[in-house]
C-alpha cells in the first residue's frame, strides 16, 4: 500500500482547519454540477423509490448533517459530492432529481445550477440494481432535464452552459460487489469479461452524455471494495480480501485508458480521475497522519467490524466519529469524505489524474 506523502498530510491538516462544513456564501466556479453514480454520490433520490431497499432517510443517517437531519446521504453527514461542491464555489451537492418542481422559478430547482441524479445501489451496468435508478435511467432523466432547459434558453447559451458545468461520474463499486456476489470462483476470463463489458458500459454513457454537450468529466474511480469493513467480515483475518482490490484496481486501470482513448477521439472533452483506491488505501495505511484512528470497524452498525447489520435507528454508533474511516459497512464518514473532497480537488497525480479536479473546473471557464 501507498502512504500519503508529507506534504499531502500538511495539506489535509491545513484544510481541516479552514473548511467549515456548513460554509459561507460562495462564488460558483462552474455554471452547474451535474451529477450521476451510486450511494457514494446520492443525495435523497432514492427517498422517492418504493421499497425499503438502499435509502438512508432515517438516523442515525444524517447525525452530522445540519439540524441532525437524514437526508437520504449515506453518511453521518456530508458525503464526498458535497465537499467537492463547495470546492467549485457551491454551498453542497445540487439537489436530488425526484425532488425537483416544475411549479418553482428557483435556478437550481430549475436545473440550471446543478442537479444530481445517483441513486444507492446502482451501477454502471444496466444488471446492477435494477429497483434503484440504473445509470441508464440517469442519464435519461438528464436528457429530459436537458430538453426543458432548451425550452428555457438558446442553443448558445445551453450549450455553453452544459460544455463548462461539470459532470461527475461516481460509480462502479455495487459492479464488482455484484460480481462477487453471483460468483463463488472467479478465474482470469471471467474477471478480464467483466471488466471489457463494465468499461464498454461505461464508454456508452460517457458519449451519451458527450453528445448531449457534456466536454467536463469530473471522475470517482472505485475503491478498494476488499478493504470495506461488509468484506472484511468474510476474512478470517480481518484484513483487506486481496482478490476483490484487485478487480477493483482492473476496474479502475480499465476507466483510466477508456478517458484517455476519449479525449483524443472527442473533440473538447477534459476529464479528472479521482481515486478513491488510492486514498482510502493511503487512509487505511497510516490513518493516524490525518487525524483518524478506526479502519475495520464501521461506526455505525452491528456484529463483525460492525458490518454484518446495517445501520438502523437500533444501531449502535461510535461517539468519535471524526476518528473512522468507514461510517456504515459500505461509507465512509464525512470525516473521509472531506478528505476525499481535498484530495481530488487540490491533490497530486496519485490522486486525481492526469489533472486535478482545480485544473478542470478552472481551466478554460
Amino acid at each position: 500500500m501507498r502512504l500519503v506523502t508529507s506534504s499531502l498530510l500538511f495539506a489535509f491538516v491545513s484544510i481541516l482547519l479552514v473548511i467549515s462544513v456548513a460554509g459561507e456564501p460562495r462564488v460558483p466556479k462552474v455554471p452547474a454540477i451535474y451529477v450521476f453514480g451510486d450511494s457514494t454520490a446520492d443525495v435523497g433520490n432514492n427517498n422517492y423509490l418504493p421499497g425499503k431497499n438502499a435509502k438512508a432517510n432515517f438516523p442515525h443517517y444524517g447525525i452530522d448533517f445540519p439540524e441532525s437531519r437524514p437526508t437520504g446521504r449515506f453518511s453521518n453527514g456530508y458525503n464526498g459530492i458535497d465537499f467537492l461542491a463547495i470546492h467549485m464555489g457551491f454551498r453542497r451537492s445540487p439537489p436530488p432529481y425526484l425532488s425537483l418542481t416544475n411549479k418553482t422559478s428557483h435556478q437550481i430547482l430549475k436545473g440550471l445550477r446543478g442537479v444530481s441524479f445517483a441513486s444507492g445501489g446502482s451501477g454502471i451496468l444496466d444488471s446492477t440494481g435494477t429497483t434503484t435508478i440504473i445509470m441508464t435511467k440517469q442519464i435519461e432523466y438528464f436528457a429530459t432535464l436537458r430538453s426543458e432547459i432548451l425550452t428555457r434558453l438558446d442553443s448558445a447559451k445551453a450549450s455553453f452552459l452544459f460544455s463548462k458545468s461539470i459532470f461527475l461520474i461516481s460509480s462502479g463499486g455495487n459492479d464488482v460487489f455484484a460480481l462477487f456476489s453471483q460468483n463463488q470462483t472467479l478465474n482470469t476470463t471471467g474477471i478480464q469479461l467483466f471488466v471489457n463489458t463494465l468499461v464498454s458500459k461505461y464508454e456508452n454513457h460517457v458519449k451519451n452524455l458527450y453528445n448531449m454537450g457534456a466536454r467536463k468529466f469530473a471522475i470517482s474511480n472505485v475503491p478498494p471494495i476488499g478493504c470495506l469493513p461488509v468484506s472484511r467480515r468474510s476474512s478470517p483475518t480481518g484484513e483487506c480480501i486481496d482478490a476483490m482490490n484487485a478487480v477493483s484496481k482492473g476496474v479502475n486501470d480499465a476507466i483510466a485508458a477508456l478517458f484517455g482513448k476519449l479525449s483524443s477521439e472527442l473533440q473538447g472533452l477534459k476529464y479528472s480521475i479521482g481515486s478513491s483506491y488510492e486514498l482510502i488505501l493511503s487512509l487505511v495505511a497510516n490513518p493516524n497522519a490525518v487525524g483518524l484512528a478506526e479502519v475495520k470497524n464501521a461506526c455505525c452498525g452491528g456484529g463483525k467490524f460492525n458490518a454484518e447489520s446495517g445501520c438502523t435507528p437500533n444501531s449502535t454508533y461510535c461517539s468519535n466519529r471524526n476518528r473512522f474511516v468507514f461510517w456504515d459497512a459500505v461509507h465512509p464518514t464525512q470525516a473521509t469524505s472531506k478528505l476525499v473532497g481535498f484530495a481530488f480537488y487540490n491533490g497530486s497525480p496519485q490522486f486525481a489524474a492526469p489533472i486535478n479536479f482545480r485544473q478542470l473546473v478552472e481551466g478554460g471557464y
